[in-house]
């Protein structure tokens, strides 16, 4: 009893050692973000109720039961004064749920709710649920959308991998009790559903990211948009989609994109953040990057900087699904600080810290994307002899 006192003792302090350790700026950076120096949220970081029976009399070595692989990919949005993540976080057994943690700060002491979330299923069970997005919306709810992941019902017999993805809704006042509504009913499968926090045209708006299969987009062209009148019954009917943000060859997002949080909402338009996916010779590598929307149409483009915003650098690289930066949450302050929440190789939450001015004029400022080799020493060439030119005048 004493040995196990003194373990539960050791682990107690170390977990709590781990939650309020303070973070740091890692340096100024590339004047457009600061990255922290600390993930916000691990594994580690989840509650050791969650994963220890505390019990000496039904676990006298004090095993983990319950064990946790990662904690990632979660929304984000200020709430009652405090910095929520909805963070996706998986077990061993590869099921994803849902669990919120919150901080007084939004860099450090993220500290996970007693309990998970506990999202009610439809009638056709979800196998897996993850990547939650969160959006206070103009009619009062809070929406979380989620990618719901079922198996095949067409697959052949021994086929145990393949499955099919749709746009799971549930909604809620508090944070707490979550009505479950049914999913998008879209033309193709659904993954990086979301929802815009503004009626348009009296109607909801979706970006989606329409796709041939669970894995490929396929002959998808990239972030779609699309209305549907009533979110409780939401349908997305052949050719109410449009793609306004396209894929394109030898980018950043040759194979796949998709967006990211809910835009934020600046006098200059709406500001996005999404991530590209292309192929490698290490496998998928996911980027993250910005684009711009006008205020009055958030489906028409006014800003497109070309190339990525944010890649893996260093530890991100490394973890269960390596070579991935993936965002499905950031926050604005009202001071105009925005904390950009991202997960690196599908593991661990950081946060990285920006402004909307900064970002504003990154994406106004930086040149898009040529599409050839030559037009990148073009660019260049001009921002050199730019360059030359002010500082001969010195």
């Amino acid at each position: 009893m004493d040995n196990y006192s003194s373990l539960l003792s050791q682990l107690t302090r170390e977990h709590e050692a781990l939650i309020t350790r303070p973070n740091r700026k890692t340096g100024y950076g590339n004047g457009i973000y600061e990255r922290y120096a600390y993930p916000v949220l691990t594994a580690a970081h989840t509650p050791l109720e969650w994963r220890y029976d505390l019990n000496p009399a039904t676990n006298p070595h004090l095993m983990e039961r319950f064990g946790i692989n990662a904690a990632f990919n979660a929304g984000a949005m200020k709430f009652e004064g405090k910095y929520i993540l909805a963070v996706r976080v998986e077990g061993v057994d590869r099921k994803s749920f849902f669990a919120i943690a919150e901080s007084p700060d939004g860099t450090d002491n993220f500290r996970f709710r007693d309990y998970p979330l506990t999202i009610p299923e439809t009638a056709d069970p979800d196998i897996n649920v993850y990547d939650m997005r969160l959006t206070p919306h103009e009619d009062g709810w809070i929406y979380g959308v989620f990618c719901t992941e079922r198996k095949d019902p067409s697959a052949p017999p021994g086929d145990l991998s393949s499955a099919v993805a749709a746009a799971g809704i549930a909604r809620t006042h508090d944070l707490v009790e979550w009505e479950r509504l049914p999913d998008l009913v879209s033309p193709s499968q659904q993954r990086n559903v979301v929802l815009h926090p503004e009626f348009v045209n009296g109607k909801y708006a979706l970006y989606t990211r329409p796709q041939d299969g669970f894995i490929d987009a396929g002959s998808g062209g990239g972030i779609g948009w699309a209305l549907v009148r009533d979110i409780t019954r939401a349908v997305i009917e052949p050719g109410d989609e449009k793609i306004i943000n396209f894929r394109h060859y030898h980018t950043i997002r040759e194979l796949k994109n998709g967006e990211g949080p809910h835009p934020i909402k600046t006098p200059a338009g709406w500001l996005h953040l999404a991530h590209g996916v292309r192929g490698c010779a290490a496998g998928l590598r996911y980027v993250l990057y910005l684009y711009m929307t006008a205020l009055d149409d958030p489906s028409k483009m006014i800003a497109e900087p070309g190339g990525y915003f944010m890649a893996p650098v260093d530890e991100e690289r490394i973890g269960d699904v390596s070579n991935v930066l993936f965002s499905n949450g950031w926050i604005a302050d009202d001071d105009g600080t925005v904390y950009i929440y991202y997960a690196s190789s599908d593991t661990r939450m950081h946060v990285a810290v920006s402004s909307v001015d900064r970002l504003i004029d990154y994406c106004r400022n930086t040149p898009s994307d040529g599409f050839r080799s030559a037009a990148s020493v073009k660019i260049l060439n001009g921002i050199i002899d730019r360059n030359k030119e002010y500082l001969g005048k010195r």
